[in-house]
């Protein structure tokens, strides 16, 4: 049986994009770009409001911040009380074109000892959790790989 798989948080992201990006917003009047998505009004207080458009973000940018998270999030993050609880990583990210700052978790597999500030990731598509039917999908962050292929 197939899983059915849907968005942790849908309008976020695109998961069915062969150039996977965050979904972010964009004032027509002047230009400022909001994450997580604005729908009811620009939030720039020098702006007297305008027509909010989707608009899709960098996939890149710099480490701002990163840090491991060793304790058990409360709800609606998923996690199984009667397993050992795994430490994950979390990275600020400030995103190449919007010189916005977008938090999320680290691809699987890489830790603190993996980033820098300034460093280059990516945005990766990413699994949040799966049941028997059901497979959350998120986003992940990735450091880049040099010309050798491998992660600076």
């Amino acid at each position: 049986m197939s899983r059915s798989r849907s968005p942790v948080v849908p309008g976020w992201f695109d998961p069915d994009v062969a150039e996977f990006h965050l979904l972010g917003t964009r004032c027509r009047a002047c230009g400022a770009v909001f994450f997580p998505r604005e729908e009811v009004f620009c939030r720039n207080p020098g702006c007297a409001g305008g027509e909010l458009v989707e608009v899709p973000l960098s996939r890149r940018g710099t480490v701002w911040s990163y840090t491991d998270a060793r304790y058990r999030p409360p709800a609606p993050y998923v996690s199984d009380p009667d397993t050992e609880w795994r430490p994950y990583t979390l990275v600020a990210v400030e995103l190449a074109a919007e010189r916005m700052v977008v938090l999320g978790q680290a691809a699987p597999g890489v830790s603190v000892g993996d980033l820098e500030v300034g460093a280059e990731v990516e945005l990766v598509p990413g699994v949040l959790n799966e049941d028997a039917g059901h497979t959350w999908t998120t986003w992940h962050w990735k450091p880049v790989a040099d010309g050798r292929g491998e992660a600076p």
